[in-house]
Formats: structure tokens, C-alpha cells, sequence
């Protein structure tokens, strides 16, 4: 073997780093602890900890509605209440996901943690040195006799104890007390007392005069950490102030998804109902082939708009349940049980703006950043002094040894003392650093002020826009109210019409655009009317108490270390549960729109149903002077020349038509139908012309089945008749 190898330092080396190396090889010690690092180094996904997912159902899709999973009524207030409770880390909304805000319940109590590390400086400070020593020296002597030389050695084993107790006080003054001993025993014994033992006490105490002096400058680290702590917690605040408002905001979409849907079905329900009559007609003989094909275009498009709006939903569901906390597939439908709220509400402007001023987070926040750099610029200014520290200590010393001749002597209490009183002064020529700091924290408090301002500015701006845009909602929610019911009448008029021939089926397809997008119109602005409300109160910086929801720590005013339950300190910050705001009732949320299928109104027309009579209306035009009335036996038709042309008709029906502008249908066996030219639209009063129902429309009714309409199989001798009627006979 080599001398290399059995050099017993080597040995000891290698045998120190078996030790360190515990369960590792020597060569994987060495590759971690080689000096360079010439390659990245990465390990493989598969050798990194699994982290368990729970098993969960398929998501549901626009093809695959079903996950197999109970469906899930969901009131507001319990909304709010569950993303509340899996605020663990805190959501916001961003669209159709909900992405995590960087803020959790953890924050503010780390953040809490740095005032004890602040005043830490303050607590006193104990320090114990003891150390057992063998010292053993070799030194050259002259031999007498006979004359040359030899090596002597001295050993000497001693032991020393040092405990020192300091503490600095607010003034920045350091007190010390300090003790020690030093016990020596020398071989061969060659000194006065062997073994020998000195002993010493000490009190000290030294008070900065210009730098580090004075009670602003000492507190201003404890009172900076307060204020960081404070910001974390109005942080926090802030974000689950965003996490309510999202989740209503993300409730409300949901609401009015739901809405647009039903609108989308209906409109689908009607070009079916188009659809089917045209087949029905073109296999009679009355229709032809573009009629059909203009409705069974219609109906893809609207079939097309009903996939997007069921995607829609489905996408506003996943939304909510993201927010919430809540797993896409551990649930089913998500049904919106609270109805939006429909009335106007006023507020006082003053106040909100002072509300804003006192409870927004953010402003708040800029306050705190404003107080923390008074603090600082008081320690830049401290920093900015001379050092100038008065010093005074006084110390007992003492000694105790046993002599050569046997006996133990020592000196008495307080013989042999010190004492120090002085000041020491350094300065650094020009203070060129420090000065610079100050100046920089000035204009630091300078700079936050104004962003004090900007925040007012803006919140101001805020507050006006979120005011102007619900003036502006619930505006838009009453005029699309009256669209609706517009919308409703002008679809029956326009279907009646076309059923009678009158029109073409473009105009039906237009009153069908129409009647949707005013229901869903109509469902969005007061779905926004009530996220705007939320926003309101979020401007405000008041949804958290608008809601009930009160943070422990600002009811029991602690964070920590005492536990409640096992999350300790995030304990005083976690959020409580919001208490009841919003009504909740057993019913989905969108059926407070009143959502009526305007095809129901051709119920009335199927045999032994009673016509629902709406409410008479003001006439949508003056009425003419002096019209000619309708006689019961009369009806007029326009003749090949287009002039009006009037014949008796054979009486089947002599019932009087209702004075109203809304469509209604004729209960079977009919109303007269009458045409009317332009020349002759002037002797009709308004109350007439928008009763204007097709004889025989009540040949095809509404199926009972959302796939259209049915067809009745008609007799020869019926068949026979409608061509006459088709061809003018």
C-alpha cells in the first residue's frame, strides 16, 4: 500500500466525511460537494413525490350534460359562505376561471412574525463562555552539569467560566453585568500560588448621545414591522373583498346564462314550429320548396345559438364552482335559487365618497406606506449623526491560590477595583451616505403622498363610474322591459301574418331574433345591475361588513400562538361565515324573469281552452274619424285589381274581437279573416288590424313535445277546400 493511503490524515478525513455522509456513499458526498457545478442537473417528473387527486366523475359537456352527479341548489348567501370556508388561498375572477390572487390566509402571519424579530433587540441577551484548556510546552534549557542542553516542559490546565447578561432599552442605552473566573494549575510548579483562581465582576453601561439615541429612533423598526403587518392584513382584506365580489359577480352570470338559454330553446322551439308548418304546407301543396328552406336555415342558426348558450352555462357553472372552491364533476347542475334583486336603489353621494376615504383597502394601504416612511426617515435622520456614546463600567477583581509552603490565601471583597468613564466620538467626514438617504426618504414620503392622492383621485372616478353604470343598467333593464313585451307582440303579429300569407318569413325570423335577444337583454343588464351593486360596495371598500363577514382577528384581536383548532396562527385571520343577506327560494333564479314561451299563447286555440285575454292597451295610432264599423256578415277581401271588394261570409263565428294591440289567437272554428290593401288599412281602426287571424291556421297546433308542431291528416274533401282557398275560389 501506498504512503499515500496510509497517511492517518487521509484515514481521518475519510472517515469524517462516512460520518457526515450518513446513509450516502462516498462518492455521492463528493459529487454534491464538489467545488463546480460545469451541468444542469435535473431528476426525472417519476421521482418526484405523488401528490394524491381524488377521483372525481367526467366534467359535463353541451353533448354529455349528465355527469351522474345530485344536482346542486345554490343560494347566494350559501355561495358566498363556501368560498369563504375555501379561502385557504384566496381566488379572484378573471372571466370564465378563477385564478389565485397571491394571497392566503398565511400572509398576514408571517408578516406578524417580523414584529417580534424587531423587538427582539430589545429582550436581554445572556452569554456563557466555558472551556476546560491543557496546555503542555516544550522548551530548550542549558544543562550546568555537565555542560550542554535539555529539553523541559511546562503543563498547564486551566479552566475558564465568562457569563455576561446585557440588555438595550428604548433609549438605546446597553446595560451589561458580567462575570468570570479563571482557574490555572501549572507542572511543575514554578509560580507564587499553584493552582491559582482570578475572579472578576463587572458593570457596565453605555448610552449613544447623537446616533442610535432617543425613543423614536429606537421604536421606529417595531412600529415599521406593525405597519408591514398591517398592509399584509388590509392585503388580505382586499383580496377577499374581490373573492365575494367574484363569486356574486360569477352567481349572476350564471343567472343570466341560464336565462339566455331558455330564450335560445325558445327560439329553436318556434323555427321548429316554422319548420314543420312549411314541411306540412309544401306536402299540401300551398307552400314551396324556398319557404322551406328559408326555415330550416333559420332553425340551424338557432339551433347553432342554442349549443353556444348551453356551452355558455356549462362555462359559468365551472366559473362559480372554481371560485367557490369546488371540484368541475363532484357536483351536478348548478341551479341558481336567489332571484336578482329588481328595484332601484339611491344613495347619497357624499357618503360613499367618505366610505371609500375611511373602509377602501387600497387607500388604507397608502395611508400605512405614508406612516411606515415617517418611520424610516426618522431612522435615516438618527443614521445621519455622529456617533457620540457615553461609556461608564466599574469592575471587582479578585484572586484566590494555595502557596508553596500549603496554605490557601485570597483577597478580600471589593480590594482591588476599576473603573472607566469616557466618551467616544466617530464621524464619517462629510456624512455623504447617510445624507443621501435622508434626502431619498423625503422624497419617498413626497412620492406616496401623492399616490395618496391618485388613490382619492381614482376612487372618486371609481365611485362615479360604478354609480353612472347602475343609472345606466337599470335604465337599460326598464327599456328592455317594455322591448320584451314589444318584442312578444310584434312575434305573434308576425307569425300570424305569415301563417295567413301576408308576409314573408323573413319578417318572422327577424321578430324571433328579436323576442330572444330582448329576454336576454333584459336578463343582462339586471344581471348587471347586481354585480354592479357588489362593485358598488366593493368601491366602497364596505362588501366584507355589507355581508356580515368579520375576520377573528378583528373580533378577538389576536393571530397567534394560541389554537382554536389546528391552524393556529392563519386561525385569527381566517375569514368567519357571511350571515343571511339575499332571499332564497325553491324555485331556479331565472324563473323570476317570468319566462313565458310566447308559443303558449297558441294553447288557446286548441279545442275547450279559454283564451288568456291580455290587458287592454292604448292604440299604437289615433283613431280615424268616423270609420266604417264591421258588420258581423261582412268580410273584406282584396280582389285580382287590388281594391277591397265586400261579400257575406257564411256567420260561423259572430264573436266580438277584443280592443287590445296584443296578438291573440281565435278559439277553434275561427274569427273572420279579413285582408286589407293599403288604400284600405285607413278605414280599419288599430283595435281590428292587429286581430287579423288566418281562417284555417288553427289547422296546425303546437305539439305537446319540445320537437314542434304535429300535423292533423286532413280528408280529401279538406284537402279539396284548401286548394280552393289557395287559388282564390
Amino acid at each position: 500500500m501506498s504512503p499515500r493511503s496510509d497517511h492517518p490524515l487521509r484515514r481521518v478525513v475519510l472517515l469524517a466525511c462516512l460520518l457526515l455522509a450518513g446513509c450516502h456513499g462516498v462518492r455521492e458526498v463528493r459529487d454534491i460537494t464538489r467545488p463546480e457545478q460545469g451541468r444542469i442537473v435535473y431528476r426525472s417528473p417519476e421521482s418526484l413525490p405523488w401528490e394524491p387527486i381524488p377521483d372525481f366523475a367526467p366534467p359535463r359537456t353541451v353533448t354529455n350534460p349528465d355527469n351522474g352527479q345530485p344536482e346542486l341548489q345554490l343560494s347566494l348567501d350559501d355561495a358566498i359562505r363556501i368560498a369563504l370556508d375555501n379561502s385557504e388561498v384566496v381566488r379572484v375572477l378573471a372571466g370564465f376561471r378563477a385564478v389565485s390572487s397571491g394571497q392566503t390566509i398565511y400572509d398576514p402571519a408571517i408578516a406578524n412574525t417580523a414584529i417580534d424579530e424587531a423587538r427582539a433587540r430589545f429582550d436581554p441577551t445572556l452569554s456563557i463562555n466555558n472551556a476546560f484548556n491543557q496546555d503542555e510546552t516544550a522548551v530548550g534549557t542549558f544543562r550546568p552539569t555537565p555542560p550542554g542542553a535539555t529539553i523541559e516542559g511546562t503543563d498547564t490546565d486551566s479552566y475558564t467560566l465568562d457569563a455576561e447578561l446585557s440588555r438595550t432599552n428604548a433609549l438605546g442605552g446597553t446595560a451589561s453585568a458580567r462575570v468570570g473566573v479563571v482557574r490555572s494549575e501549572v507542572e511543575p510548579g514554578i509560580l507564587p500560588l499553584d493552582p491559582q483562581a482570578r475572579h472578576f465582576t463587572e458593570l457596565s453601561y453605555v448610552q449613544p448621545l447623537l446616533q442610535g439615541a432617543g425613543v423614536e429612533a429606537n421604536i421606529a423598526p417595531i412600529l415599521i414591522s406593525s405597519i408591514e403587518t398591517e398592509r399584509s392584513f388590509f392585503q388580505f382584506k382586499s383580496s377577499v373583498q374581490e373573492l365575494v365580489r367574484g363569486t356574486i359577480e360569477a352567481y349572476w352570470a350564471l343567472v343570466f346564462a341560464r336565462t339566455d338559454r331558455w330564450a335560445r330553446e325558445q327560439q329553436v322551439e318556434q323555427a321548429q314550429f316554422a319548420y314543420r308548418r312549411e314541411q306540412a304546407r309544401k306536402e299540401r301543396g300551398f307552400g314551396d320548396l324556398a319557404d322551406v328552406a328559408q326555415t330550416r336555415l333559420a332553425l340551424a342558426n338557432f339551433q347553432a345559438n342554442l349549443v353556444a348558450a348551453r356551452s355558455d352555462v356549462l362555462q359559468r357553472e365551472a366559473a362559480l364552482l372554481n371560485i367557490l372552491g369546488l371540484s368541475p364533476t363532484e357536483v351536478g347542475e348548478v341551479v341558481p335559487t336567489t332571484p336578482p334583486w329588481q328595484e332601484r336603489l339611491e344613495f347619497q353621494w357624499p357618503e360613499l365618497v367618505g366610505l371609500a376615504e375611511r373602509y377602501r383597502p387600497d387607500i388604507i394601504e397608502l395611508k400605512l406606506i405614508i406612516e411606515a416612511d415617517i418611520q424610516r426617515l426618522i431612522a435615516a435622520e438618527n443614521d445621519a449623526r455622529p456617533r457620540l456614546d457615553a461609556v461608564a463600567s466599574y469592575r471587582w477583581d479578585g484572586l484566590r491560590g494555595r502557596t508553596p509552603d500549603g496554605p490557601v490565601i485570597a483577597t478580600g471583597a471589593g480590594e482591588y477595583t476599576d473603573w472607566t468613564l469616557g466618551i467616544n466620538f466617530s464621524v464619517p467626514l462629510g456624512l455623504r451616505q447617510t445624507r443621501a438617504a435622508v434626502r431619498r426618504q423625503d422624497l419617498l414620503v413626497v412620492r406616496d403622498r401623492a399616490n395618496l392622492q391618485q388613490g382619492l383621485h381614482s376612487a372618486v372616478h371609481n365611485l362615479a363610474l360604478s354609480v353612472r353604470n347602475l343609472d345606466q343598467y337599470y335604465e337599460q333593464y326598464e327599456a328592455f322591459l317594455e322591448t320584451r313585451e314589444a318584442a312578444r307582440d310584434n312575434l305573434l303579429v308576425q307569425q300570424a301574418e305569415f301563417a295567413n300569407g301576408r308576409t314573408i318569413f323573413l319578417n318572422v325570423l327577424q321578430a324571433i331574433t328579436d323576442w330572444g335577444n330582448a329576454v336576454s337583454s333584459e336578463a343582462q343588464t339586471l344581471s348587471q345591475y347586481n354585480i354592479e351593486l357588489a362593485s358598488l360596495e366593493l368601491e366602497t371598500g364596505t362588501i366584507l361588513e355589507a355581508h356580515g363577514v368579520r375576520f377573528m382577528e378583528e373580533r378577538f384581536q389576536f393571530v397567534g400562538p394560541c389554537c382554536f383548532d389546528e391552524k393556529c396562527y392563519p386561525a385569527g385571520i381566517f375569514p368567519a361565515d357571511s350571515q343571511p343577506r339575499y332571499e332564497s327560494g325553491d324555485v331556479p333564479a331565472e324563473q323570476s324573469f317570468d319566462l313565458e314561451n310566447p308559443l303558449d299563447a297558441l294553447e288557446n286555440r286548441r279545442p275547450g281552452s279559454t283564451p288568456r285575454l291580455p290587458q287592454p292597451q292604448e292604440p299604437l295610432e289615433p283613431q280615424p274619424a268616423a270609420p266604417r264599423p264591421l258588420q258581423p256578415d261582412d268580410s273584406v277581401r282584396s280582389d285580382a285589381t287590388g281594391r277591397a271588394a265586400t261579400s257575406v261570409d257564411d256567420g260561423r263565428d259572430d264573436r266580438p274581437r277584443p280592443q287590445s294591440n296584443e296578438m291573440l289567437f281565435p278559439p277553434p272554428g275561427g274569427w273572420r279573416s279579413i285582408d286589407l290593401t293599403s288604400d284600405q288599412a285607413a278605414d280599419v281602426t288599430p283595435d281590428v288590424a292587429t286581430s287579423l287571424i288566418p281562417e284555417r291556421f288553427d289547422r296546425i297546433e303546437p305539439a305537446g313535445t319540445s320537437s314542434g308542431v304535429e300535423t292533423e291528416e286532413d280528408s280529401d274533401e279538406g284537402r279539396e277546400q284548401d286548394r280552393d282557398r289557395g287559388s282564390g275560389n
